[in-house]
């Protein structure tokens, strides 16, 4: 007879356990935590029959243990986890989380329990979690969810991708009020939804009981139905059929994460987008895209991208990653509005602002390519050899600049006869109008290309270079190539026909700093390559703007010497 109410009631808890399940659903008995002889898992006793004996005791017998537990203590040393962008503090597990480890570290033989004298011997002769098992999580938990770390009211104010632990389900238990432990996902006694949780997690339902990511609802991962491929063994930590339900875990493993920090299914970053993203699952083929010659490498970098990283710093290390560019927490298929914002694709995405500050969430376009293109620019070399010199794109498109492509602002000149519809001299246009997949039918934006510097059409840089209407499709994208070639703005025709000079001789695409240059010398994005263009024998290597479709050059450009020659051109053709 059992005298102590604690006892009592635990020992009624204990039979509850047994019993109850049956009728909700689970039932320990049917599941791999019945390590009895009973039991239809692949670990089973030779001959014990008791089934809660493994974990629990009938009686304290002077082990003061909490939920009357039966295993060996528990001495193991761990390697928590760990992010730059985790809020929490996590150290050494405690509570029942130690208690679960005690099998599911290895370190500690199954059938050692605190009532028993001898090791209880299991069939096979296995003795340890075997540790080609995924329930076996070795001692660095690195690579898994943290537990033992204090989930409240303040963390969740701090963190504003947590929910307020006040709203979580009953099913969803914190231990000692605020403590996350293996039981606030798992239920030992219960396998009623696969992995012994607590709850159905289609759709990543149990995951957004806590973590609430901006945007999941309308995100794409979040609702699309594209059929997984499962060959060659893929997420076979789950059994969901689409993308939808498989939610979070397409790219996230709650438990042995390839990615420890954020705990991301491979550890190179960017297999856990290609994996989809090779035409199998989703329909645009990213994979192949990225092999072309020209392309954002995102395969030479690994380990580098930190979520925590600021770009406006100046100092974060050279890589680029497929979420420097898109935050799969809220991509989706929104078009954009337009003038270069963000689309839909790149929705959520970090950036700096033309004025060189960081911003949480890019408004457009260039704000994300000036992460690393602008006072962090990982380019070393200039492109072109020009006679003013930036490595800074975000300067180069300053609206204070002599001149610009029409980038963050119009442009400056109120006279363009070339521009072909729907452009006019008060549109912008996007990085991304340039630079992108030479495939129309292929993905857009600039994951690689067969044309150097990743643009979308041809744009030939060699002095000597047959203009033909492929040469330069890049700039008969948005200027009449009949414009240009009739002299409606400047001779065009002479230089870029007759003596076979490339734009890129006299135009730098991107735009003159106002502190390089200024609006006589540097208007129309005048700046010479050096390998074309030489100083005159007065050492003069000058353009000067004299007023509307006119101006003189001072320079030596193909051994032809320029003293001051003017090109007055009356204006635009009728």
């Amino acid at each position: 007879m059992i005298k102590n109410k604690t006892l009592q009631t635990a020992a009624v808890i204990l039979i509850l356990w047994f019993f109850v399940p049956a009728v909700y659903g689970g039932n320990i008995r049917i599941t791999k935590h019945n390590l009895s002889v009973s039991g239809p898992g692949p670990i089973t006793a030779i001959s014990e029959d008791r089934i809660c004996i493994f974990c629990h005791i009938p009686h304290q017998n002077g082990t003061n243990s909490p939920y009357l537990w039966n295993r060996s203590a528990n001495e193991s040393i761990y390697t928590p986890y760990y992010s730059s962008t985790l809020n929490a503090r996590v150290g050494q597990p405690t509570g029942s989380s130690r208690m679960c480890l005690s099998c599911h570290d290895g370190t500690i033989a199954i059938g050692e329990t605190a009532s028993g004298d001898t090791e209880i011997p299991f069939k096979g002769g296995i003795r340890f979690m075997p540790a080609q098992t995924p329930a076996n999580q070795g001692t660095d938990l690195s690579d898994d969810h943290p537990v033992s770390m204090t989930y409240d009211a303040s963390l969740a104010a701090t963190d504003s991708e947590l929910k307020d632990p006040s709203l979580l389900p009953s099913s969803v238990k914190l231990e000692n009020k605020d403590q996350v432990q293996c039981i606030s996902c798992h239920d030992p006694h219960d396998d009623t939804y696969g992995n012994f949780l607590v709850m159905n997690n289609s759709s990543s339902s149990l995951c957004i009981e806590c973590h609430d990511k901006k945007g999941w609802s309308s995100a794409t991962h979040a609702r699309s139905d594209a059929k997984l491929d499962r060959s060659g063994g893929l997420w076979a930590n789950t059994d969901y059929k689409t993308v939808a339900e498989n939610g979070c875990e397409n790219c996230h493993r709650p438990h042995s994460a390839g990615g420890k920090a954020r705990l991301l299914y491979y550890a190179y970053e960017e297999d856990n987008c290609l994996v989809c993203h090779n035409g199998g699952v989703a329909t645009t083929d990213i994979e192949t895209v990225i092999t072309k010659q020209y392309n954002h490498p995102v395969w030479q970098y690994t380990g580098i991208h930190d979520a925590a990283e600021d770009f406006a710093s100046g100092d974060v290390p050279k890589h680029v990653e497929c979420v420097d560019c898109h935050n799969p927490h809220q991509t989706n298929d929104d078009p954009s509005s337009g003038d270069g914002a963000v689309s839909g694709a790149n929705r959520g995405v970090s950036g700096v602002s033309a004025q060189g500050r960081a911003v949480a969430e890019a408004a457009n376009i260039y704000e994300i390519c000036f992460k690393c293109h602008g006072d962090n620019s990982v380019i070393t070399v200039l492109p072109v050899t020009r006679q003013i010199a930036q490595l800074n794109t975000r300067l180069e498109f300053d609206p204070s600049n002599p001149s610009f492509h029409p980038v963050e602002a119009p442009g400056k000149s109120a006279d363009v006869p070339s521009l072909l519809s729907p452009y006019t001299t008060t549109s912008t246009i996007s990085c991304t109008d340039c630079h992108g997949s030479d495939d129309p039918a292929g993905p857009r934006g600039p994951h690689g290309s067969d044309w150097q510097y990743i643009l979308s059409d041809q744009y030939e840089t060699a002095d000597g270079t047959t203009e033909t209407p492929s040469s330069y499709a890049l700039c008969y994208k948005c200027h009449s190539r009949t414009s240009i070639l009739n002299d409606e703005s400047f001779v065009h025709e002479k230089h870029v026909v007759e003596q076979h000079t490339p734009c890129s001789a006299c135009h730098d695409p991107h735009g003159v700093s106002f502190f390089q240059g200024n609006s006589i010398n540097n208007s129309h994005l005048i700046n010479f390559d050096l390998t074309i263009v030489t100083p005159d024998d007065l050492g003069r290597i000058e353009y000067r703007d004299t007023g509307a479709f006119k101006g003189e050059c001072s320079l030596k450009c193909h051994g032809n010497q320029h003293d001051k020659r003017g090109y007055p051109v009356e204006g635009p053709t009728p």
